[in-house]
């Protein structure tokens, strides 16, 4: 024996009630994509950690202006940048880019998460310049003089011509 409510049992509200619930229990809605790369290799964006943590300071700092030597919000250079911001992270690095470099890991740059630090040589036969990456090809640097704290892409031909490498902030290096 059932019991029939008028218009409760209705096609449309079944559907309608069993989406909601679905999207209540965390089973609907929009899934979460991995992200995929270049390889096929899929890796899950970095959230959490030290490195996202120094990302999202970074982030905060866009459009500050390029200073030479500079190392807080009122101006910096490219390992000023980095340096302020794993050290509100409450990590120490090195003041300067070979430095910086010489601290990481290496990574490739199918390696990349976001929060690790990208190499290039500018002028020099040396690493001169260090931002830091935040995903999707893309990362945090301070230019150059005149310019402010920026995002540029790392499949643009100036940053693609002039890669060294990525690296990797090790907390525990073994």
């Amino acid at each position: 024996m059932s019991i029939r409510i008028p218009g409760l049992f209705h096609p449309l509200t079944c559907i309608i009630f069993t989406a909601l619930c679905a999207q209540l229990s965390g089973c609907g809605g929009f899934p979460v994509q991995p992200q995929v790369h270049e390889a096929g290799s899929v890796r899950p964006e970095i959230t959490a950690g030290p490195g996202a943590e120094a990302l999202r300071v970074a982030q905060h700092m866009l459009g500050v202006q390029y200073q030479n030597g500079g190392t807080g919000p009122e101006g910096f250079d490219c390992s000023g940048l980095v340096a302020y911001s794993y050290a509100q992270t409450g990590i120490t690095l090195p003041r300067t880019v070979r430095e910086q470099y010489a601290h990481t890991r290496p990574v490739t740059i199918n390696e990349l998460r976001p929060g690790d630090l990208v190499f290039f040589r500018l002028k020099s036969s040396t690493v001169s310049h260090v931002g830091i990456y935040q995903g999707q090809r893309k990362f945090i640097h301070a230019p150059a003089t005149g310019k402010r704290v920026s995002i540029a892409s790392l499949d643009n031909r100036y940053w693609r011509e002039r890669w060294v490498r990525g690296g990797r902030i090790e907390l525990n290096p073994a």
